[in-house]
C-alpha cells in the first residue's frame, strides 16, 4: 500500500476546485422559459402533485437517488472524535465512492451533535430529503440507539455502514472460506478480537447465516466476555456467554475462525500455527493488520486470510457493499434496509466470487486468471458486474419481504438500466493505475527540470506505480527537489552532458550508428546526438536499461517524436504512427484518433491506424465501436475526405472483419443513437453506442479533442497515447497538467508492461 505524503493528499483536496463533489443540474437552464419551468410559477404544479400524493416526490424530485451521508464525527476513521467539521473530508469521500460505484448521489451533513438525541432529531427533521440514509463513523454505543432509533421512526433505508459494511463482506468472505476448509459454520469455533459495533455487526450476521453464540469468543482490550465480567454493557453482555476467562493465546488453539477488528500485532506467528487445520483468519485492522498477511502465511500454507490491504489477496473492503445495497433499496423505494436484504448482499457477492472472472477484471489487477479459491473468497472492487449482482438481490429481496413501495417487473431491462449507469465513473483511469501497481516500471523523465514533471515522477514514486529515472542537470534537479520538499529519495538523476556520461554516450551513439548509418547519419553525430536528453533517454529503453519514457512538455511534439523513431522504430509490420486521446466522459470513455501525428493520412493509412487504435482500445478495456467521421453521411456528399474516409471503411471491412466500424459519418449522427436509428438504421452502428471516432485529417482530431477539453468541466483527458512505435514512449502536448502527465505515465508502464 503507498505510503501517502501530507502535502500531495492536501494538494489533492485543495487543488482546483476545493472538496470532492458537487451538485450539477439535470436539466436544461439556458432560456427564461427553462428558468419558469424549474423555479416560478412551473415548479409549483410538482408541489401541489407531490402534496397530493408524497410518492411523487421520487417522480418529480432526486429524492429516488439521493442519499444522506451524515456523522457528528465521534470516531472518524482510526482518528477518533475529531468533530463534525474535521469529519467532512471523509463524508465527501463516501459520497464520492456513492457516486463512483453506483451513480447514487449524496449530500455530506455534518452535526454538530453528540448528544444521541439531538442527533436523532435532527437527523428525523431533514429526512424528507433523502431516498436513504448512511450514518457513518458514529462511535459506539451511541451508534446502536441512534440506528435503532432511527429505524423505527423513519420509512427508509437507513444503515450504518461501519457496523454492516464490513460484516456484509466479511461474512460473503466466510462463506466461500468455510466452504474451502470444508467445515460447517454451525460447529467452528470463531474468536474475535474486538469488541466494537463492527464486531457486534459481524457477529450477529454470522450468527443469522447459522453460527452458534456458544462458539463465539469475543474479546475486548480487557479479555474475554465472560459472564463474571461486571464492568461491560448490555452490547458486550449478549456475547458474554462463557463461565470463565481465557487469554488469546489459548483461545487460539481450538478457532477455527479469527476475526480481527482491533489494532496491529495483537496476533503471533505462534498463535497461527497453533490453530486447527485450515484455520479461516480476517485480520481487518487498518492499516495495520493484527497479523501481517506475509507474516501468517509463513507458518500455515493452509491458511485462508483476508485483511483490509488493497496489497493482499482478499480485501475486505466495503465499497463491495454499500454502493450496491443503496442502490437496490432506492430502486424499489424500500421504507428501510433489513435483515432479508442483508443477507441477499451477502449471498450475491459469495456467488459472484465463484463465478468466471472477466477477462477486464484480470487485466486490471495485473492477473492471468483470477478464479475462486484461498486467494479469491470475495470479488475484486473494480469488477464492474457487482452493481448488476448485488443490487437485484437487495431489490428482489426488498420486494419479497414486503418493504418495496416499488415493484419492478422487467428485471432484465432493470439490469441493463444499471450497467449503462456504468459509464458515469472512471473505469478506465482506475484501470490503468491497478495494472501499473501490479507491476511497476523503469520510466524515464526526460525532462525532469520542469517542475511539473518532477511533481509527477514523484507522484509515481509515491503511489508505486513507476521507478522514475530522472534526466537532467543534476544541481537543477536537486535544487528544485529541495526547495519544494519533493520526496524522491535514492532515485537516479543522469544528465547525458555531464562528462560522467562521456562513455555511455559513446556506446548509446556506436548502437545508434548502426542503425542509422545508411539513413545519413556518421558516427560523431551519432556520439553528439545522445547528449540530448530524448535520444539518450530512448536509447536507454532501447537497450534495456529502462522500460518507457515520458517527455515533450517543453518541446515541440515531432521534437520528440523523431528520437523516439530513429532510435526504436516501429512495431513490426506497422508503417505509420498515430496518436490517441481517452475522453474519459459521463457517457463513459471517448477515443478520439488520429489527434498528434498525421497530417492527411491515405484511406490505407486511416485503415491501418483505425486498426491500431482498436487494439490499443481492447488494452484499455473497452470494446471498440468505431465511427470514420466526415461531413458527409454514407455519401450525402462528395469531396476528398468524405471519399477518402469512405474508402477507408471498404478497406477495414476487407482486412479487419470482426470490427465494427461505419463511416463516413457526421459526428452528432456517431454519437446521437435515436438519430443514427431515425435516418440510417441501417448503418452496423445502429444501437451499438459508438465510443470510438476516427478523423479524416490531423487538423479536425487536434481541434475536436482540444475543444472537448476546454469546454467539458467534467471531461478528464488522457493522452496523447503514441501507437505502432516497438517500446513505450509517448510524448505530452505542451502544457499538459500535472494529472494528465501522471496519467500518461500510468499508461506508459501499461504499455511497457504489455511489451
Amino acid at each position: 500500500m503507498a505510503k501517502i505524503r501530507k502535502q500531495s493528499a492536501l494538494d489533492y483536496h485543495s487543488n482546483g476546485r476545493p472538496g470532492k463533489i458537487a451538485v450539477v443540474p439535470t436539466k436544461p437552464y439556458s432560456s427564461q422559459r427553462d428558468l419558469s419551468l424549474a423555479y416560478s410559477p412551473g415548479v409549483a404544479e410538482p408541489c401541489l402533485e407531490i402534496e397530493k400524493n408524497e410518492a411523487d416526490a421520487y417522480k418529480y424530485t432526486a429524492k429516488g437517488n439521493l442519499v444522506a451521508v451524515i456523522t457528528n464525527g465521534t470516531a472518524v476513521l482510526g482518528l477518533g472524535n475529531i468533530g463534525p467539521l474535521a469529519s467532512k473530508p471523509v463524508m465527501e469521500g463516501k459520497g464520492l465512492l456513492f457516486k463512483i460505484f453506483a451513480d447514487i448521489d449524496v449530500f455530506d451533513i455534518e452535526v454538530d451533535a453528540e448528544d444521541p438525541e439531538k442527533f436523532i432529531e435532527t437527523v428525523k427533521a431533514i429526512a424528507p430529503t433523502f431516498g436513504g440514509i448512511n450514518l457513518e463513523d458514529i462511535k459506539a454505543p451511541e451508534a446502536f440507539l441512534i440506528e435503532q432509533r432511527l429505524k423505527e421512526e423513519l420509512d427508509m433505508p437507513i444503515m450504518h455502514d461501519d457496523q454492516h459494511g464490513t460484516a456484509i463482506i466479511s461474512s460473503a468472505a466466510l462463506i466461500n472460506a468455510l466452504e474451502l476448509a470444508k467445515k460447517k459454520i454451525e460447529n467452528v469455533k470463531i474468536t474475535v478480537v474486538g469488541a466494537g459495533a463492527a464486531a457486534f455487526s459481524c457477529c450477529k450476521l454470522y450468527l443469522a447465516l447459522g453460527a452458534k453464540l456458544e462458539n463465539v469468543y469475543m474479546y475486548d482490550s480487557k479479555g474475554l466476555l465472560h459472564k463474571n465480567r461486571e464492568d461491560i454493557d448490555e452490547h458486550k453482555r449478549f456475547f458474554a456467554v462463557h463461565d470463565k476467562d481465557m487469554d488469546l493465546a489459548t483461545s487460539m488453539k481450538t478457532t477455527d475462525v479469527f476475526l480481527g477488528l482491533s489494532k496491529g500485532g495483537l496476533v503471533t506467528k505462534e498463535m497461527i500455527k497453533s490453530m486447527p487445520k485450515n484455520p479461516i483468519v480476517f485480520a481487518l485492522a487498518n492499516p495495520v493488520p493484527e497479523i501481517a498477511y506475509d507474516e501468517a502465511t509463513s507458518v500455515r500454507k493452509d491458511i485462508i486470510m483476508a485483511t483490509g490491504r488493497s496489497d493482499n489477496p482478499n480485501q475486505v473492503n466495503n465499497v463491495l457493499g454499500f454502493p450496491y445495497i443503496f442502490r437496490g433499496a432506492l430502486d424499489v423505494h424500500a421504507t428501510c434496509i433489513n435483515e432479508e436484504m442483508k443477507l441477499a448482499a451477502v449471498h450475491a457477492i459469495a456467488e459472484l466470487a465463484k463465478e468466471q472472472v472477466p477477462e477486464e477484471v484480470n487485466e486490471a489487477y495485473g492477473e492471468k486468471n483470477i478464479s475462486f479459491g484461498t486467494e479469491s473468497i470475495i470479488p475484486k472492487p473494480l469488477d464492474a458486474r457487482l452493481i448488476t449482482t448485488v443490487a437485484p438481490a437487495v431489490a428482489k429481496a426488498a420486494i419479497e419481504s414486503g418493504v418495496a413501495r416499488n415493484k419492478i417487473k422487467d428485471w432484465d431491462a432493470y439490469e441493463l438500466k444499471l450497467k449503462q449507469r456504468l459509464g458515469l465513473d472512471n473505469k478506465v483511469v482506475a484501470t490503468l493505475t491497478d495494472k501499473a501497481m501490479k507491476a511497476p516500471q523503469r520510466v524515464v523523465f526526460a525532462e525532469a527540470d520542469n517542475f511539473n514533471i518532477l511533481k509527477a515522477a514523484a507522484a509515481a514514486f509515491e503511489e508505486g506505480y513507476a521507478i522514475p529515472i530522472l534526466l537532467g542537470r543534476k544541481d537543477k534537479i536537486e535544487a528544485l527537489i529541495e526547495e519544494h520538499e519533493i520526496e524522491l529519495e535514492g532515485v537516479e538523476i543522469i544528465d547525458p552532458k555531464d562528462l560522467s556520461q562521456k562513455a555511455k554516450c559513446q556506446k548509446f551513439g556506436e548502437i545508434f550508428f548502426k542503425k542509422r548509418q545508411r539513413k545519413g547519419w556518421t558516427l560523431f553525430e551519432s556520439e553528439k546526438v545522445m547528449r540530448e536528453r530524448n535520444y539518450f533517454g530512448a536509447m536507454m529503453v532501447d537497450q534495456g536499461e529502462a522500460d518507457a519514457m515520458i517527455s515533450g512538455i517543453t518541446r515541440n511534439y515531432r521534437d520528440v517524436i523523431k528520437p523516439a523513431l530513429n532510435v526504436v522504430g516501429t512495431q513490426e509490420g506497422v508503417e505509420k504512427v498515430a496518436g490517441m486521446y481517452v475522453m474519459n466522459t459521463k457517457k463513459g470513455p471517448l477515443i478520439l484518433a488520429d489527434t498528434t501525428v498525421n497530417i492527411d493520412p491515405t484511406a490505407e493509412e486511416i485503415a491501418e491506424i483505425t486498426n491500431l487504435v482498436a487494439k490499443k482500445a481492447r488494452k484499455l478495456n473497452i470494446h471498440p465501436r468505431i465511427a470514420l467521421l466526415s461531413y458527409s453521411n454514407f455519401g450525402s456528399a462528395k469531396g476528398k475526405d468524405a471519399t477518402k474516409m469512405a474508402e477507408a471503411v471498404k478497406i477495414i471491412h476487407q482486412r479487419y472483419p470482426n470490427l465494427i466500424v461505419d463511416g463516413e459519418i457526421q459526428a452528432n449522427f456517431a454519437l446521437n443513437n435515436d438519430l443514427l436509428m431515425d435516418k440510417f438504421s441501417f448503418s452496423s452502428l445502429a444501437n451499438k453506442n459508438v465510443n470510438t471516432l476516427i478523423f479524416p485529417n490531423l487538423a479536425a482530431g487536434n481541434i475536436a479533442y482540444k475543444l472537448m477539453q476546454e469546454m467539458g468541466d467534467d471531461v478528464d483527458a488522457i493522452g496523447p497515447i503514441l501507437l505502432g512505435i516497438k517500446k513505450s514512449i509517448h510524448v505530452l502536448q505542451l502544457g499538459s497538467s500535472g494529472r494528465e502527465i501522471q496519467n500518461m505515465v500510468k499508461v506508459a508502464v501499461v504499455d511497457a508492461q504489455n511489451k
